[in-house]
């Protein structure tokens, strides 16, 4: 079967796929789409809002991360990334929803972009930015850490659908000296963190932002 990833590979987005992917063991193959640059007419055919990543399967083309990766898990075999149980299907749903609307914009674009990668391209940092970000995501941190003390998800015991989208997030996150301290101040999202980081898929997905500046 052909599967075909479109994306970037720094996006945070494209990395939950490949994380999708990863985990229930299919194949694919990897188009870089650089979505900052000039779009050529054919990709935006696949995704006429011009942003990553976007799958391909058997011809069958699907954008949106969330639509895409609950695709792979249903279309392959392997262990299924949604839990049976409702209320832990729930919160996989309610974890996805408050990365994606709360959890975003400061975790990554302010704060590990600020703090970062302008670091990595040589360009001064917006401390104020930096101090926005972190201030909006201790309300995401401690949201987080209740779920995952509850124990249905985010207990370090499987990986669903939510942490593969949490997990590219707190990667970043974290690489900034203010997001591991406040991630610190949260122990059970601590605690799984610690154990979801070690993961063969989370190294194998590792985007290496070193290269950002290349």
């Amino acid at each position: 079967m052909s599967v075909i990833l479109y994306g970037y590979r720094f996006s945070v987005y494209n990395r939950i796929v490949r994380l999708v992917l990863h985990e229930k063991e299919v194949g694919y193959s990897m188009n870089e789409v650089n979505p900052f640059t000039e779009l050529d007419a054919s990709y935006l055919k696949l995704h006429p809002f011009g942003r990553v990543p976007v799958l391909s399967h058997n011809g069958f083309d699907i954008f949106e991360t969330s639509a895409i990766s609950r695709y792979i898990d249903s279309a392959f075999d392997g262990a299924p990334l949604r839990p049976a149980n409702p209320q832990a299907a729930a919160r996989v749903d309610q974890v996805i929803s408050i990365i994606d609307n709360y959890g975003y914009w400061p975790m990554v674009r302010q704060v590990f972009s600020q703090r970062v990668v302008r670091k990595i391209m040589g360009e001064p940092t917006d401390e104020n930015e930096v101090c926005v970000g972190i201030e909006a995501s201790r309300k995401v941190l401690s949201a987080l850490n209740n779920i995952s003390d509850e124990g249905y998800i985010l207990d370090g015991s499987a990986i669903t659908l939510a942490e593969c989208h949490l997990v590219p997030m707190m990667d970043y996150f974290t690489r900034a000296p203010e997001g591991l301290d406040e991630l610190s101040l949260h122990p059970a999202l601590q605690l799984w963190w610690d154990q979801i980081s070690r993961r063969d898929s989370v190294k194998l997905t590792d985007p290496d932002i070193s290269k950002f500046a290349s």
